[in-house]
């Protein structure tokens, strides 16, 4: 006996990323239903060998569903996923807007699975950041270890994290630059986002941070420990598919590297690619559309008493988003529904 699975949000990349992987890992789906707004109404979208047409968001009945996994904006979950809620099928939220809501756990299957009973309180779990996921499934075995006192991550985020208008516009400028005659200013992007980099995603904050990095800090304490001490520089940059992050930790006890590669090598859903040659390291192109975490350029910091630096990437559609959703479906029903 399976489960009742609706995605909503189907049509976008994230959303049919969803789609993917639950056939991909062979989730104990009995139905399934794909979700979009009126404008997409109709559109076909895959699971597996089958194809789905998709149904109204807003006239959907989610009563006698099981699990909703939502890949649509803040605005339109705050409208949808309490009613949802309300009828018992449990929300696994990819927005924003619950993260920060003590009465909603912030799950990383790999970090924090036990958290994931909490989920009661609401009906509604919600899934970190894509920047942050990667992170903390990175930080944590070495947390348990040595415990961490202080990160500091500068990030490097492919486009397919502003979504399709994001990929689609470092396409077309791409396209531009070759083609003088054809002129693409930025829309989605501050700047020109072709053969360039912006230190700068989402919203300003009043003390010069960025939302995106603050989410990093926020999230990474309530995920692992309110004691970490965290400061993110989050950049853009013209990559489609793909983040990557420069990690430098500081800890309380000495860790060494070659112990530290070690407990990495060992810790679920980690990869660790780190040869000290010409190519012996993980780079965005290789990593997408894999399910792993890659850590690779794993160093001592000798300017502090007890720090590391490492090289962390990771597809940012899958662990930083779809893939992660999916993962906490599969812990809830390990865990709390157990069919399937």
């Amino acid at each position: 006996m399976g489960y009742k699975v609706v995605v909503v949000g189907a049509t976008g990349n994230v959303g049919r990323e969803m789609l993917t992987i639950l056939s991909e890992r062979q989730f104990p789906v009995d139905e399934i239903a794909a979700l979009a707004s009126r404008r997409s109404l109709g559109t076909e979208v895959s699971f597996g060998d089958q194809t789905i047409i998709t149904k109204d968001l807003e006239t959907f009945d989610f009563e006698g569903w099981d699990i909703a996994l939502f890949a649509i904006g803040s605005d339109a979950t705050k409208a949808f996923a309490p009613k949802a809620a309300a009828k018992g099928c449990i929300v696994i939220d990819n927005s924003s807007l619950y993260r920060y809501d003590p009465n909603v756990p912030l799950i990383v299957p790999e970090v924090n699975a036990e958290a994931i009973t909490e989920y009661s309180k609401k009906n509604i779990i919600a899934n970190p950041n894509c920047s942050t996921a990667q992170m903390v499934v990175a930080l944590k075995p070495l947390h348990d270890r040595a415990r961490i006192k202080r990160v500091v991550v500068s990030t490097y985020q492919s486009v397919s994290g502003a979504g399709k208008e994001g990929m689609d516009e470092l396409w077309d400028q791409t396209k531009s630059i070759y083609n003088p005659v054809t002129d693409v200013p930025p829309t989605k992007f501050t700047k020109q986002i072709a053969f360039n980099v912006i230190p700068h995603i989402d919203k300003f904050l009043d003390d010069g941070s960025t939302k995106e990095e603050w989410k990093m800090v926020a999230e990474t304490k309530k995920i692992i420990d309110t004691s970490i001490k965290v400061t993110a520089t989050c950049v853009r940059v013209p990559v489609f598919v793909g983040h990557s992050e420069a990690i430098n930790i500081e800890f309380e006890d000495f860790l060494d590297e070659d112990e530290a590669r070690d407990i990495l090598r060992e810790a679920p859903g980690v990869m660790v690619i780190d040869k000290r040659d010409d190519g012996g390291y993980v780079t965005p192109i290789e990593c997408a559309g894999d399910y792993a975490t890659f850590i690779s350029r794993l160093r001592q910091d000798s300017t502090i008493e007890n720090g590391l630096n490492l090289w962390c990437v990771s597809d940012n559609l899958r662990k930083g988003a779809a893939l992660n959703a999916v993962q906490i479906a599969e812990t809830l029903g390990q865990r709390v529904l157990k069919k399937g």
